[in-house]
Order: C-alpha cells, then sequence, then structure tokens
C-alpha cells in the first residue's frame, strides 16, 4: 500500500539473532511564542518504508496521533492537534477505510492561547507507525515545557530531546510489588525469529494487463469486432501497393494507441498525483464510481445506449473524407472511438476508475496503453495477414453475451466502490453479509442468464440452446455464488476478501471454529495456562494492526493452526493500544527516563519492551509456565506451513 515518498534516508533495522527493540520514529517539539498566542509544533523523522498515522480519522482504524496535557498552566488549547503539511491518503482494504499518515518527515500543530506571565505545558504525544511487516504500539513522546510569556516574546522554546533512539534497547527496572516474576526479562533466552514477509502492490504491470484484457474484451463488443474486416478491407483497396496498405493500417493502430494513451494523460494532468491518491478514500468521487458503474452496467444489459453526440461522429468523418494523408487515417481513428463508445466507454470507465483510485500517478496512462495495444492490434495483424480474416468470427448474438457479463461485473464493482463510502460515513447500510447477499444474488442471475433462463432486451430471441463456452461460464458464476453463501454465517470467503467490507462490520456471525483468545490479559492467562498444564502463546496485538488482521484472516483460519491453538495452547492476546485506563498510572524507568504506563495497552507494550525487547506488531511469542520463552519469536509472515511449524516447535520443547 506503499508509495517511495521517503525525503530522509535513515537506516535499516534487521531481525537478526534475537529480536530488537527500535523506534522507526524520532519526534522533536518546539514551542514557538508570539505575544499572546503560541504553537506547539511536533516533527518526526520517520525511517524509509515507515507509515506515521496523522490526525482525523475515523474510530476502528489505525492509532491516530493525539496529544494530552496533564498540567496545562498559562495557557489554553485553540482547537486540536492538526496534521501538518504532507499528508498521504489512501483507502486501506485491511481496515476497509481512509487512512491518513506521513512518509519520510511529518508534524502535528497545537496551537495555544497564552493568559500572560508563567507557563507550563506538560503531558505527551501518541502516535502509531507501520510498515509492510509490522506496527509500533502507540507509542508516548512527552514533554514539560516551563517558561515565561514576558521573557519569550517572539523566541522558541529549546526543542525536547525524545525518550528513545533508534535501536535502543528497553532498560531500566520495573518497580518492586507492582510485576510479579513473569515480567522478567529474557531477551538473552529468546532464540533468533526465522520467519520473515514482505507485502507488495499493485505494480505497472498489473496495470497494464487489466488495459491490455480491457481492450480485448472491448474487440468482442459488437461496436468494434464487425468494423474491423471493414476497416482492414479498406486499406487494402485503397492503395495498390500492398506495402503501403499495411503502413496504414499500421498507423491507424497507432493512432488508435495514441488517442487512447493522450486520455489517460488527459486524467493525469487534470487531476495530478495527489488528488488520484485521495480518489481512493473520497466518499464522494466512490459514491460518484458507483453512480457511474451502475449507469455504465445498466448500459450494457441493454437499458439504453451510452452514445456521443452524432454531430462529433458527422464532423470528424467529414473531416476524415476531405483530408489525404496520415492526418486522413488518424481522423478515421478518431471516429472509430466515437462510434464505438457505446461499448468501449463502460470499459474504460471502469478501468480509469480502478487504476486512478490505485493511487498510481501514470496508472491511467498505463491502463490505457494496454487497452489501446489490444483494441489496436487486429487492424495491424490482418492488414499484415488478410487471409486471417476468413477464419476470424463472424459478428453473432455472442458479442452481445459478453456486452451482458461485463454489465454483471460493472455493477458487482459498483457495490464496492458504495461499500467505501458506506464505511467512511459510518452509515453501515451495507455491511458484509448484505455485501455478500448482493453478490450471491448477481452472480446467480449472471449464471441463469448464460443458460438462457433470463434474457434481455439485445438478446437474439431465436437462440434456444447453451452454447458449450457459456454452460462453462455458467458454472463457474453460478459455484461462485454458492461459495460466498457460507459467508452469510460467517465463513471468511478469502477469495472475496479484498472487496468485501470487513469481518467487523458483520453483525450474524456463528464461526465458532475460529481461534479465540483464552484471555487478554498476561497475568490472569499465564495463571490459566498453569493449571490447564500448557505452554501460552503471547500474541502482542492491536485494535488498529493492519498486519494482525492479515495474520488472523489469512493464517489463523488455516485449520492446522485453529486446532493447535484451540487445543494445545492457551492463547493470550495482549492489545498494545487498549485504551482502558489502568487503575492508577504506574511509573517505570526505561532509558533513565521515568515513564507513566496510564492504560492497559500502555502495559502490554511495556511488557513487550521490557521482556521480550521488541515493540512491533504483530509478535508471537510461545513460553512456558515460568514466562520463559520455547523458541524463536515469529512476526509477520502469511506462510500458514511456517506457522505450524513454528507452533509445534514451542510444543515439543515444552513437552521436553
Amino acid at each position: 500500500m506503499k508509495k517511495v515518498a521517503s525525503l530522509f534516508l535513515l537506516f535499516f533495522i534487521t531481525l537478526s539473532a534475537s529480536a530488537q527493540m527500535f523506534n522507526p520514529v524520532q519526534v522533536e517539539q518546539t514551542l514557538a511564542v508570539n505575544g499572546a498566542e503560541g504553537e506547539l509544533v511536533f516533527t518526526a523523522l520517520i525511517e524509509e518504508g515507515w507509515h506515521l498515522y496523522a490526525t482525523d480519522m475515523p474510530a476502528g482504524g489505525p492509532t491516530v496521533a493525539n496529544v494530552t496535557f496533564e498540567t496545562l498552566q498559562g495557557a489554553e488549547l485553540v482547537g486540536t492537534l492538526q496534521s501538518g503539511a504532507g499528508v498521504v491518503e489512501k483507502m486501506d482494504a485491511i481496515f476497509g477505510m481512509p487512512v491518513k499518515y506521513f512518509e519520510g518527515e511529518g508534524s502535528f500543530v497545537q496551537k495555544l492561547a497564552f493568559t500572560g506571565g508563567a507557563y507550563r505545558l506538560q503531558g505527551y504525544l501518541e502516535y502509531g507507525a507501520c510498515n509492510d511487516e509490522n506496527c509500533m504500539p502507540p507509542t508516548k513522546f512527552e514533554f514539560d515545557i516551563k517558561g515565561n510569556v514576558a521573557a519569550e516574546q517572539k523566541e522558541s522554546v529549546a526543542v525536547v530531546e525524545p525518550l528513545a533512539k533508534n535501536g535502543a534497547v528497553a532498560g531500566g527496572a520495573h518497580p518492586e510489588g507492582v510485576f510479579s516474576d513473569l515480567w522478567a526479562p529474557v531477551t538473552d533466552k529468546l532464540a533468533s525469529p526465522g520467519n520473515g514477509g514482505t507485502a507488495t502492490s499493485r505494480s505497472l504491470w498489473i496495470t497494464f494487463l487489466l488495459g491490455f484484457g480491457g481492450g480485448f474484451l472491448a474487440l468482442l463488443t459488437p461496436c468494434v469486432w464487425p468494423i474491423i474486416p471493414m476497416t482492414v478491407s479498406f486499406f487494402l483497396k485503397r492503395s495498390k501497393s500492398r506495402r503501403k496498405a499495411i503502413g496504414e493500417a499500421a498507423f491507424y493502430g497507432v493512432s488508435i494507441v495514441v488517442i487512447y494513451l493522450l486520455l489517460g494523460l488527459a486524467v493525469t494532468a487534470l487531476f495530478g498525483a495527489s488528488a488520484l491518491n485521495a480518489l481512493s478514500t473520497n466518499a464522494v468521487f466512490n459514491i460518484f464510481f458507483c453512480a457511474l458503474l451502475l449507469l455504465f452496467g445498466a448500459s450494457f444489459l441493454g437499458g439504453f445506449e451510452l452514445t456521443l453526440p452524432s454531430s462529433w461522429t458527422n464532423k470528424v468523418d467529414e473531416k476524415a473524407g476531405t483530408t489525404t494523408g496520415l492526418l486522413s487515417i488518424f481522423l478515421m481513428a478518431f471516429t472509430l472511438t466515437l462510434v464505438s463508445f457505446s461499448c468501449t466507454g463502460p470499459i474504460i470507465g471502469f478501468l480509469l476508475v480502478e487504476v486512478s483510485v490505485s493511487g498510481s500517478l501514470f496508472g491511467p496512462a498505463v491502463g490505457m496503453l494496454g487497452f489501446a495495444l489490444a483494441l489496436a492490434l487486429p487492424f495491424t495483424l490482418f492488414a499484415l495477414f488478410p487471409t486471417l480474416l476468413k477464419q476470424a468470427p463472424r459478428s453473432g448474438g455472442w458479442m452481445n453475451t459478453i456486452k451482458v457479463v461485463l454489465g454483471f461485473v460493472e455493477i458487482a464493482f459498483a457495490l464496492k466502490f458504495f461499500s467505501v463510502a458506506d464505511l467512511a460515513y459510518g452509515w453501515r447500510l451495507l455491511d458484509r453479509e448484505v455485501f455478500l447477499a448482493l453478490w450471491i444474488v448477481l452472480f446467480a442471475l449472471l449464471g441463469l442468464y448464460l443458460l438462457n433462463i433470463i434474457r434481455f432486451p439485445h438478446d437474439d430471441a431465436e437462440e434456444k440452446n447453451t452454447s458449450v463456452p457459456k454452460f462453462f461460464l455458467a458454472l463457474l458464476s453460478l459455484a461462485f455464488a454458492v461459495y460466498m453463501i457460507p459467508g452469510l454465517w460467517g465463513a471468511p470467503c478469502k477469495a472475496v476478501s479484498a472487496f468485501a467490507p470487513p469481518m467487523w462490520t458483520q453483525d450474524f456471525n456463528l464461526d465458532d471454529n475460529g481461534v479465540h483468545p483464552a484471555s487478554s490479559d498476561y497475568e490472569e492467562g499465564m495463571a490459566l495456562a498453569r493449571r490447564l498444564g500448557k505452554p501460552a502463546l503471547l500474541d502482542f496485538t492491536g485494535y488498529g494492526c493492519v498486519n494482525c488482521r492479515n495474520m488472523e484472516a489469512a493464517v489463523w483460519s488455516d485449520a492446522r493452526v485453529a486446532d493447535i491453538l484451540n487445543n494445545d495452547y492457551v492463547l493470550v492476546s495482549l492489545f498494545v493500544d487498549d485504551k482502558t485506563p489502568l487503575d492508577k498510572p504506574i511509573e517505570v524507568a526505561e532509558q533513565g527516563t521515568v515513564r507513566k504506563l496510564r492504560t492497559v495497552g500502555d502495559k502490554w507494550s511495556y511488557l513487550q519492551r521490557y521482556k521480550f525487547g521488541a515493540n512491533a506488531q504483530p509478535f508471537y511469542v510461545p513460553v512456558d509456565n515460568a514466562g520463559t520463552p520455547l523458541s524463536g519469536s515469529y512476526s509477520f509472515d502469511l506462510d500458514a506451513d511456517a506457522y505450524v511449524k513454528f507452533l509445534k516447535e514451542g510444543l515439543d520443547n515444552y513437552k521436553k
């Protein structure tokens, strides 16, 4: 999900012989005082590959940045903490919602109004950060600033040094009587982790192939396919020289490529890189895209024809007839794009929507290049080998069948875009089970259509029998509909997880065979493990951890993994971003600085740092009943076989 936008190259952190503690975000703070006004500015340097999440995001997502003032004397807050310039906004498939973050460098600003005289600002900035493999727990940057407005007119207060340095290992001792011996550090006993993992985003090659596939489908529609033999025959008869005819047909194909490539570049020039990225998260745009795809889908089903004004086509065609040379050929290609719009328009629209919301600056141009190459290739190919025209399939009802199938697909994807807006606004109109129900009905109806049970206006009324290709397509469509039915009761349905709303939106879930933590409290979970005579698997996770959810959906859903976790281990899930306040704050010493643990999440985050010397999630480690590691730790890796091996290694060592 990430772009390369790093402004500062720091250094890479790797997992070596043991799990390591690191802090990929370095925070500094400056207070600028100007008369009765002031700004408290937090500036962060972010390591390459990491995201620092911004402010102002809906609940249920990653940890948003916020500032808490425990002491506020001589000043008042003006508004809330705001993100500075450079925020990237993008739809996150795991959270099913738009997220905002910084890359490379970021800043947060809290405006203040001073009441005059002495002041004291004491509190902490809390923030969250993730990369493709791990998420940091909610991290606190504490500050304590004292001064006098009269003495600091138009001057800046000195920067407060961050509490931790990159690569630092948690130090200090926990207060006696507060934590049990189960908290004793074990970093020297923790074997080296044996897993890794990376996540990749959609490449421009995939965008090109998506466009090429769209162009190939456009070829097979009734607006384009019948034109191919007529156009090629025109070029062959127009010139007595076959070489010249081939050259003109090739230029005709090149003209088609140029026209559609210019269209893709125009989309990029019109919106720009930042706007294209914003399209993926903007609710209004997603509603517009939904309506647009529904319109295209209805057109393909035969509800109406989407055509450009006839005057456009007539003028271009007339101009092509009165000009000569290569210009006339280019205008003929332009005429083709106008005449075939009723079939190519919905495909182009769908393609541009998909590649635009992917956030890639060159996505529209690359997608249109693939589309145009597929569309132009037959004109050149048949000009080179005219005899192939005799073997090409003739026009017929099969082309309308392709249009109708595309209509169903566009309606299905329209629901995906509405889902984005639904999650952003919190309407809860299209929860997961509603989305799946609509997709089940859509693909079931598509299967019935391919079996000639349902007919649409432009279908051949005389067609009685189902062809073999249509039968197999119907088989796939109906099977896909049946595959999604268990999802109504909570089945993961991995094949559609990238399109459907997240599982937490589902109100009705009968999946009792999934993995369920035995406890979300460390001491309680360890006590349960001792009573049952089982090892414990500590799962350091977070409500806002993207890859934690990814691991649970892709790995924990594996039957072998679920069986081991439910029957052989006591699973203890410790949420490092749990905001439940502790009965009273706990002071601990880290890096020579006294820190306060204020929430349950703070406590589990400190446990992970102090005991295991790590602070990224997901983080799994099997321990015996004394809290000693049984094997190496495990981080983000979607290889279920590797995870099973990791769990079994811990079990074998526990039995020994």
